[in-house]
């Protein structure tokens, strides 16, 4: 699949006795039958100039944990097939002496006093012709995972430096995991900790983020350390020998690259970025108003979860009657990232949430069904708590499902098509630990009484709801769809006028187009108001509190923003166009 699912900081690191050159651990997020071939994964932690092939998949299954520094996320798995192989291209010695490149893996034989792995190297494997040398090892001797080291004098100094593990008869099942090549060059002392990041501030804009990464072995004088972005701070390695490395003033959603050089050793750390997005208070719509093509992720009330091809907005909306549209709307398909988006916390009552959606290809979903949840509510750490299924029963056509665990039986017997743009609600409520979901409901007569088309009581009551996502599960798995105008509330009354085009009385905004530079807001209470203003990438580009009238916007450029109004306890959004 693709996922490397985390909030939180994930590094490369070096080896607390060597400097690290080459570093896989297959990505920490589980994947789900059917699993990727090696191929088609795309949560491994290297990108080009790595190059990963080969015949075996990835798999979380029998997950490794019984030797030091064992990642115990995703393996890559070779069945009982000859000639089933797992290959890495790409990996750069060539500024190493072969005498200090080392190399180590986890290893996992399922017949391990019979079955082996063939593991080999090459330095032209794009060659018509590669030529392969085998790399001998001492095999693993338990039923247990084991990591084998290879010592120095045996990889080559090579710009273009491959490995091969292969499965050489059609017995036994062989699994390799955390894949590295360091330098043990006794003078490279110096090592990385495991590095942490937190936002500076959290705001609806654009903010930055600090990145603390610990280290040891320095001290001595001769080392450089530089930065992709931010700015360098914390303890110097030339004179504090164990400290920290500081790196400010980096811009969300910036990934960092830090560089520690002392002659011919060089320890590379890559910082994957920050999200510093504040929590959408309820009630929250989102009508998608974003720029066409641009990815939902990057807008400042959705992240990014983990990995892969990013949820995209599309021109139009989809409508519904008795519902008003507005902005573009958003689509996704196959494998690719998920997107969430925090709201408050909720912990009673009853929490509700509403989006448009409409199934436009099932060409992709493989065999004659697949079943496969694409929404769900979810705690505020983002644990799945209610998700929404889509069971393919045929060429173009599908069943709903609800269930709070990863699969389900818990079917709509009303069969939908492609093509079809559907309403759909889905509910928690705290006090009956039951999950619900109304499809296609009459919006005129819809309340909270209104029987649904799915529920199911929870064993388990759930404890917290503070978020939603969109979730992209495999390349034929889900469907081609659009999602539309995306509503959170705690009321069914504030669910269907949670557009908050009227959650201000009185609210008028004019004129819509502006193209003299000045904005009208107007209420029937003309009271102090606050006013802040978006772009289409979520920037916040104004922020005013005012009991004015008129707005100036003079200052900002031609296009589409967003405006959200507080007045009196109120909130209200609206599209605003700037000529």
């Amino acid at each position: 699949m693709k996922k490397i699912y985390s909030l939180l900081l994930l590094t490369v690191a070096s080896f607390s006795f060597g400097q690290t050159i080459y570093s896989e651990n297959m990505g920490t997020t589980p994947t789900t039958s059917p699993y990727p071939v090696i191929t088609a994964h795309t949560g491994f932690q290297n990108a080009a100039p790595i190059v990963y092939t080969g015949t075996g998949d990835i798999r979380p299954t029998s997950a490794t944990g019984t030797y030091a520094g064992a990642s115990q996320g995703n393996n890559a798995y070779l069945s009982a097939t000859a000639g089933k192989y797992f290959q890495i291209d790409g990996i750069n010695t060539s500024t190493y002496s072969s005498a200090n490149i080392q190399l180590s893996f986890g290893y996992l034989t399922a017949l391990f006093a019979t079955v082996q792995v063939v593991l080999e190297f090459s330095t032209n494997a794009s060659a018509t012709t590669p030529t392969w040398t085998a790399i001998p090892f001492t095999n693993n001797t338990s039923a247990s995972w084991a990591l084998v080291s290879i010592p120095g004098g045996i990889l080559p100094a090579s710009s273009t430096l491959s490995l091969r593990f292969s499965m050489p008869t059609t017995l036994g099942q062989i699994r390799i995991d955390d894949v590295k090549v360091i330098n043990n060059n006794p003078a490279c002392t110096f090592a990385f900790g495991s590095a942490t990041t937190a936002c500076d501030t959290v705001t609806p804009a654009i903010d930055t983020y600090t990145a603390t990464i610990p280290y040891t072995g320095a001290g001595g004088g001769g080392y450089t350390v530089t930065s992709t972005s931010g700015t360098v701070g914390g303890d110097n390695p030339n004179t504090v020998a164990a400290g920290n490395i500081i790196i400010s003033n980096i811009t969300e959603g910036t990934q960092i690259t830090v560089n520690v050089s002392k002659g011919v050793c060089t320890y590379p750390l890559t910082v994957f970025a920050a999200d510093c997005k504040a929590v959408n208070p309820l009630p929250f719509a989102d009508s998608f108003p974003y720029t066409v093509g641009s990815s939902l992720g990057a807008s400042q009330s959705w992240q990014n979860v983990n990995t892969g091809d990013n949820i995209l907005a599309v021109a139009g909306s989809l409508t519904y009657p008795g519902f008003a549209s507005s902005g573009n709307s958003e689509s996704f398909s196959g494998a690719g990232i998920d997107c969430f988006t925090p709201y408050t916390d909720a912990t009673t009552g009853t929490i509700y949430a509403s989006f448009i959606m409409n199934v436009t290809d099932m060409t992709n979903v493989t065999g004659a069904t697949a079943l496969t949840y694409f929404a769900s509510l979810t705690s505020a750490t983002q644990a799945y708590k209610s998700r929404l299924f889509l069971n393919k029963t045929g060429a173009t056509t599908y069943q709903f499902g609800l269930d709070g665990a990863s699969t389900t039986t818990n079917f709509d017997a009303t069969t939908r098509n492609v093509g079809d743009v559907i309403f759909v609600i889905m509910g928690y409520d705290f006090s009956n630990s039951t999950i619900s979901a109304w499809i296609n409901p009459n919006l005129s007569t819809f309340n909270a009484a209104t029987p649904p088309t799915l529920s199911q009581v929870q064993t388990t009551p759930i404890a917290d709801l503070g978020g939603f996502i969109f979730r992209q599960d495999a390349a034929g798995t889900t469907p081609t769809m659009i999602v539309d105008e995306l509503r959170v509330s705690t009321t069914t009354a504030q669910l269907l006028t949670v557009n908050q085009n009227s959650a201000i009385a009185g609210l008028k905004v004019y004129p819509n187009p502006v193209s003299n530079g000045t904005l009208f807001i107007t209420t029937d209470s003309n009271s102090e108001r606050n006013v802040v203003i978006f772009d289409i990438l979520g920037k916040q580009v104004l922020n005013a509190t005012t009991s004015n009238t008129s707005i100036n916007v003079g200052n900002l450029n031609s296009g589409v923003y967003l405006v959200k109004i507080t007045e009196e306890g109120n909130t209200a959004t609206r599209k605003l166009v700037i000529q």
